[in-house]
């Protein structure tokens, strides 16, 4: 099957959120939708909202009418797919075949790619609702792609018609930022969910206004100049204040059972204070003093040796900082 410059016929393979909505955008770029494979009703449903008028067909059936195949499904169940279908003789030479996950760059599709097709790895930054709203967003999303040289500008091609930015990812790094993608989105969404059940368990009826402002800041003072936006008690060297902060967390785990929050408090705390120390935005007595608040000493132990600071970085003291605030 020749490659055409054109306009595509382009199968979905998983009508999950990401793949429902990413059909939508080709679609909206003028591809043509030519089949999508949905098992679950919701999956159903979201094919029906997102891609109305598509036939909803069995996987061989979309690979075979295919001249894209996009394969929007787990990672975990992106190889044996692949390698099932290759088993089957469903690849065809020529066709692109283009998967979204973070995890995995092209090496994965190795068995299509045996059969003559065009391996790509198209993975968005972003996190899906699976509604009509995702495509707007699409607008200030970041694509990690994979391909190989060759054919590197078709899948820059294919994100920018989707109205997104293509970011280059070598085929070995592929893991690498995958975990850090997971570890910031993710993981901060479960350190505001365990910000606003402190918050919910001490009356506070409506946590989400309270930490809105604040955390939006944070974010966008941290996207814009980095470490330097640190702030609280763990830069400044607040060791009283970090030592109350871990015995009252500690008291709320006992009185609820939920342990998991002053876990997080001590293990972030003791990477803020090291992050910091490196920088050069806590010196040593400080550093060893907050680590000590945070039980990381144990009654003499010697305490964690403290970080070299960055050269480039200057030195100053955190105390100082006439920005920052009661709240922090």
């Amino acid at each position: 099957m020749a490659v055409k410059p054109g306009r595509l016929g382009v199968g979905i393979i998983g009508a999950g959120k990401v793949g429902a909505v990413l059909g939508a955008a080709l679609r909206a770029a003028g591809h043509a939708v030519v089949g999508v494979s949905a098992v679950s009703e919701a999956s159903r449903d979201r094919a029906e909202n997102l891609l109305p008028g598509v036939p909803v067909l069995q996987i061989p059936e979309i690979v075979e009418r295919a001249e894209l195949v996009l394969l929007a499904v787990p990672d975990d169940a992106l190889p044996e797919l692949v390698s099932g279908l290759a088993a089957t003789g469903a690849w065809q030479a020529g066709q692109l075949v283009a998967h979204t996950s973070g995890r995995f760059g092209t090496a994965v599709l190795a068995p299509a790619k045996a059969a003559g097709a065009i391996a790509l790895a198209l993975h968005p930054a972003m996190t899906f609702t699976g509604m009509t709203l995702d495509l707007a967003r699409l607008a200030d999303c970041s694509f990690g792609v994979t391909a190989d040289p060759a054919m590197l500008p078709i899948a820059q091609a294919l994100v920018v018609e989707m109205g997104a930015e293509p970011v280059v990812i070598a085929e070995a790094d592929r893991v690498l930022y995958h975990a850090a993608l997971a570890h910031s989105s993710n993981h901060l969404v479960t350190l505001v969910a365990q910000a606003a059940q402190l918050l919910g368990d001490i009356g506070v009826e409506a946590p989400d206004r309270l930490l809105g402002p604040l955390l939006r800041a944070s974010l966008e003072n941290a996207l814009a100049s980095g470490e330097s936006a640190l702030t609280g008690p763990v830069a400044r060297g607040d060791a009283g204040t970090v030592s109350a902060h871990a015995a009252a967390l500690r008291e709320h785990a006992l009185d609820t059972g939920h342990g998991d929050i002053v876990e997080a408090y001590l293990a972030m705390g003791a990477s803020t204070a090291t992050r910091a120390a490196r920088r050069g935005l806590l010196g040593a007595e400080r550093y060893l003093a907050v680590q000590a608040a945070l039980g990381n000493d144990d009654a003499g132990a010697t305490s964690p040796a403290v970080p070299p600071a960055t050269p480039a970085t200057p030195s100053n003291d955190p105390l100082d900082d006439p920005q920052h605030t009661e709240s922090d």
